[in-house]
């Protein structure tokens, strides 16, 4: 049997391999940028500054900005059992652009960047939570896409802030509709009851829900809503981005 000392210095010695390697693809086919096309990174310094961090004012519950009163219309007339949502920033310009490439054209390295994105925002706003859960694809569109944008999101802000990341934790009932093709309304009735929270140590704990876009908040208060009856003590919902 191989001792310790021998297995970290092999695991050393791989990691090092790779990371030749990757150095090596980046000679051959430099990194473009997600918000600009720009050469050289993934996510560039001028795209950086020009993202756009949502401020106040904004509802204080579903986070929609622009808000002057403490809620706002949608959340006086529907009121949602989650806890509350922010977001780090709009969903607008090069974030747009580089959110649709993260999602839709398979630049899964962009999780990196636009996790730390997260973070920052997580960081300065000196969020807390015991466990963070992304929202769930349905498996057919996750088999379809490569992966779930959301979970690549929440394993980097996991490595950021130090927060374990169930990434099972919750699942789709049932297909639904894309939101973005829907009205208010529309979306609410999509998601209802189409979550159900598997993660048993969520009893009696703070749960973040990590997703890419908000726009409702009807998503995240569905699944709020089955980490609730699972015996969460609180729920917070967190995205990358909000729509104007």
């Amino acid at each position: 049997m191989a001792s310790p000392s021998s297995l970290r210095g092999s695991t050393r010695f791989q990691q090092q391999g790779r990371q030749i390697w990757n150095r090596f693809i980046d000679l051959l086919f430099p990194p473009r940028c997600g918000g600009c096309q720009t050469a050289g990174s993934l996510w560039c310094a001028a795209c950086r500054a020009a993202t756009q961090p949502i401020e106040p004012p904004w509802c204080e519950k579903c986070g929609e900005p622009f808000v002057a009163d403490r809620l706002c219309a949608n959340c006086r007339n529907y009121p949602l059992v989650i806890d509350k949502i922010r977001s780090a920033a709009l969903f607008d310009g090069v974030l747009r652009q580089a959110i649709h490439r993260f999602k839709y054209e398979r630049l899964s390295g962009l999780a990196e960047p636009l996790g730390d994105l997260l973070a920052d925002y997580w960081c300065a706003e000196q969020l807390t939570a015991d466990w963070l859960i992304p929202v769930p694809l349905h498996p057919s569109r996750e088999r379809d896409r490569g992966y779930n944008q959301s979970e690549l999101l929440a394993r980097q802000l996991a490595r950021r802030v130090n927060v374990p990341v169930s990434s099972k934790g919750l699942r789709r009932t049932r297909a639904t509709a894309v939101q973005m093709t829907l009205n208010a309304a529309e979306r609410r009735q999509n998601v209802a009851g189409a979550f159900e929270c598997v993660e048993v140590q969520v009893r009696g704990a703070r749960v973040m829900i990590v997703d890419d876009v908000g726009t409702t908040g009807a998503t995240l208060d569905a699944c709020a809503q089955a980490v609730l009856k699972a015996g969460a003590v609180s729920v917070m919902g967190l995205t990358l981005a909000r729509t104007p």
